[in-house]
């Protein structure tokens, strides 16, 4: 029984760890990606702000009206699923179809607006249940607070379940991989044994001939 509670309170931390909210620096032919592993039919949200660099004051300061970022993201099977021009803020919002690592790549959508200069763009991910907005819920569905404690439980148990079944769809690729691997290991084993029996065969049937042809044997 314990070990279901700490079990249970590692997969709670889990989910509740999936955001990530960084800054990165990026020049205006430069191309930032970002890999996340998401589970299927799951919703992700990306909020971002761009500020650009100001060289007098050494800081930065909100982008002009013109600089945008072109957002692209693409599936496990490098299928895009997503690709536009955003403003310099914005939120960016997409449902996975497939489980496994999805990319997330940034850049400037035109290099006219500035020269040789940095943007600052601020980035937060969430994904799965803290992507969804439960005061504008409860607004919307007209919720008390314990209705809308026992609907944040119930989507993070949605999420826990998904989670899961991620894991233990990694665990059989990665063992399809090993066997695969193993697989093949043993084939090219085989084969170094095959040529190695096939010259030393040959080798022999050589030095056969030789001592024949000198008349050793």
């Amino acid at each position: 029984m314990t070990n279901l509670k700490n079990t249970i309170v590692v997969l709670i931390f889990f989910v509740i760890g999936v955001s990530n909210a960084l800054y990165f620096h990026i020049g205006e032919t430069e191309r930032k990606c970002f890999i996340e592993e998401i589970p299927d039919e799951t919703t992700v949200i990306v909020n971002y702000k761009v500020e650009l660099h100001d060289p007098r004051s050494g800081g930065f300061m909100p982008s002009s009206p013109g600089i945008g970022m072109h957002v692209e993201v693409k599936d496990p099977d490098d299928k895009t699923i997503l690709s536009r021009v955003y403003s310099s803020e914005g939120r960016i919002s997409f449902t996975s179809h497939t489980p496994g690592e999805h990319v997330i790549c940034m850049y400037s959508n035109s290099t006219a607006w500035f020269t040789g200069s940095q943007l600052r763009v601020h980035l937060d991910i969430q994904v799965g249940e803290h992507a969804i907005d439960y005061t504008n819920v409860a607004q919307k569905e007209k919720l008390t607070e314990l209705q809308l404690r026992i609907r944040q439980l119930l989507d993070q148990v949605d999420q826990i379940t998904k989670e899961q079944n991620y894991q233990r769809y990694r665990e059989e690729r990665f063992r399809q991989t090993s066997e695969s691997t193993n697989t093949r290991v043993l084939w090219w084993s085989l084969a170094q044994t095959l040529v190695l029996v096939v010259m030393g065969l040959w080798q022999m049937k050589h030095l056969k001939s030789f001592f024949e042809a000198k008349k050793l044997v």
